[in-house]
């Protein structure tokens, strides 16, 4: 979608825009002016993140009418364990849903589109709730995204060395799905396994419950369970891992029904799920995307003519989307398959149809910033000065920062401090989930300045993995120019001017903030069959805003 964009460069500070950019969007059905003319059609994109789900209602050209958020629950039962509800997510979905409908023409709502994080559902037969613990809780049926329970089975599969794994970067993540499976069936055989029906990713469930439809996304299937664009199941690799009685009925229990991202799903929102969710019945439904490659669709393709950027008159290939909240995740696409080592992919069609997917990541991030400034001394201090002056902690961190730079830029302060951000492991490049992180540098300070300077590292590193990864995918084959940055962690200026000093490259950051939501609602325009294709949304004037840029100055 075509919304308004500035640009960092290298070693330059942000400057104001001709047009300053909003102010990020907070509380539930929080109504934005889309312009004079009313528009003819809405779409409604839902995105369950981590913490909490959001939904944005979007016009055809493009602005976000309409913002909710509700937040969801999440148990630790033990370390590396995180679970969720699938009821409880639902339960979200409908309410921040109706929140952002009221007052609006049911009737110009034409279609919905769901991205979620890539976590397991597990449902029964008759689907209801099995449980993912030893506990027994039914409810906590989610094994979430970053649960590392199954160390043990993937290093067995990728022992294997099974033909698949050269398509996820040569080695499987404990994050993707066939190790949580195999760890399912030999730990809760009897109140879980035996049980099952229905294995679903989480942005598949969504699509599930507003339709009835067992589709899965191509999204899912390629990026997180080894399934083939061009080839479909690999049943040597189920059977060489265990996991031989999912091949049984056609796959059903893992997908048979396989659509691209945006395909409208049977016939459009049932009755029950119309009612839940405040929306009406028979409006398309689209296959859905994971909430990472939902960013990426939302900011890959925007317009940034007329502002001497390096990418401008450079084909799309040449931007990596950078999508950064509790994780991050590098998006970049090619023509052709581009095999890179420790980077997922290169999966075909999964985010732009056509093109192939390559898919670096750091496990945590903005996870990371929080562990690391909430478990220092200072933290306290910092809370109730941050709240004096109506702060948030961030806010107040940066500004900080800015009074003990003094005369120098202010990445310099971090001279003698450094951190390796690995803390839960590394996604990519080196793949390897034993790596911890680590902090030298280290003095006996305990004062909010000694807060500030370790915030500023820890950005720094994970900005430092952001290069690794495109040194890494550019060694392999591509060629990149523009990092084009979006989630919760690109409203903050010191986290996007870090990743312009580190890379070296333009950070173009979107006007509307909430990409991700208009990733979705993209989707739920193309099944509306407003738009012939996921490409005609995202290119199309009258569903994309305006980009203008204004370049920093030294």
């Amino acid at each position: 979608m075509d919304i308004q964009t500035h640009v960092l460069t290298h070693m330059q500070q942000v400057l104001p825009l001709a047009e300053p950019l909003p102010s990020p969007v907070h509380g539930r059905g929080t109504m934005m002016s889309g312009g004079d003319q009313e528009p003819d059609h809405y779409y409604v994109g839902i995105d369950v993140g981590t913490g909490s789900v959001r939904a944005a209602l979007v016009d055809q050209r493009g602005v976000l009418l309409a913002f909710a958020e509700q937040p969801i629950k999440k148990w630790e039962p033990q370390f590396n364990h995180h679970e969720q509800s699938s009821e409880d997510i639902w339960a979200a979905c409908c309410r921040v849903t109706k929140e952002i409908v009221q007052g609006i023409d049911a009737h110009r709502i034409r279609g919905l589109g769901f991205d979620a994080t890539c976590s397991l559902v597990v449902l029964d037969k008759e689907f209801h709730p099995l449980p993912v613990n030893r506990e027994g809780d039914s409810s906590r049926n989610i094994i979430m995204w970053l649960d590392h329970r199954a160390v043990s089975q993937v290093h067995r599969i990728n022992e294997t060395k099974h033909s698949v794994l050269q398509y996820v970067g040569g080695v499987m993540s404990v994050e993707m799905q066939a190790p949580k499976l195999l760890w399912l069936k030999e730990n809760l055989r009897e109140i879980c396994w035996d049980k099952a029906g229905h294995f679903f990713d989480l942005p598949d469930f969504l699509s599930w419950k507003a339709t009835g439809v067992t589709a899965r996304s191509l999204c899912s299937l390629v990026c997180k369970w080894t399934y083939s664009a061009e080839k479909g199941w690999d049943d040597s690799f189920w059977k060489m891992i265990g996991l031989e009685d999912l091949i049984g009925d056609n796959y059903n229990k893992i997908g048979n029904l396989v659509l691209p991202p945006g395909a409208s799903l049977g016939s459009g929102l049932i009755p029950e799920a119309a009612r839940e969710l405040g929306l009406p019945s028979g409006i398309a439904v689209a296959a859905s995307l994971i909430d990472a490659h939902a960013g990426g669709l939302g900011v890959i393709g925007a317009d940034v003519r007329g502002h001497g950027l390096t990418c401008e008159g450079q084909p799309v290939t040449s931007r990596l989307a950078v999508i950064c909240g509790t994780s991050s995740c590098h998006m970049g696409i090619s023509k052709d398959p581009i095999f890179v080592p420790g980077v997922w992919g290169p999966y075909f069609s999964a985010m732009v149809p056509g093109f192939w997917l390559n898919e670096g990541g750091q496990s945590v991030t903005g996870k990371l910033i929080d562990h690391m400034v909430q478990s220092h001394p200072a933290f306290p201090e910092l809370q109730a000065k941050a709240t004096a002056r109506c702060q948030s902690i961030y806010a107040y961190l940066n500004s900080h920062l800015d009074l003990i730079k003094k005369a120098q830029p202010v990445g310099f302060l971090t001279v003698d401090l450094h951190v390796w951000p690995d803390f839960h492991g590394n996604r990519s490049p080196l793949a390897d989930l034993t790596l911890k992180g680590m902090v030298t540098g280290l003095t006996l300070s305990r004062d909010l300045d000694d807060l500030a300077v370790l915030y500023l590292a820890t950005i720094q590193a994970i900005a430092f993995g952001t290069r690794f990864i495109i040194e890494t995918m550019e060694a392999a084959g591509h060629s990149l120019s523009t990092l084009f940055l979006c989630g919760g962690l690109s409203k903050n200026p010191l986290f996007v001017q870090m990743h312009a000093d580190i890379t070296g490259m333009p950070v173009v950051l979107s006007q509307e903030v909430e990409s991700v939501l208009v990733g979705a609602a993209i989707l739920g325009a193309c099944a509306s069959g407003d738009f012939a294709s996921v490409q005609q949304c995202v290119h199309c004037p009258s569903l994309r805003r305006r980009h203008f840029l204004n370049p920093a100055e030294e």
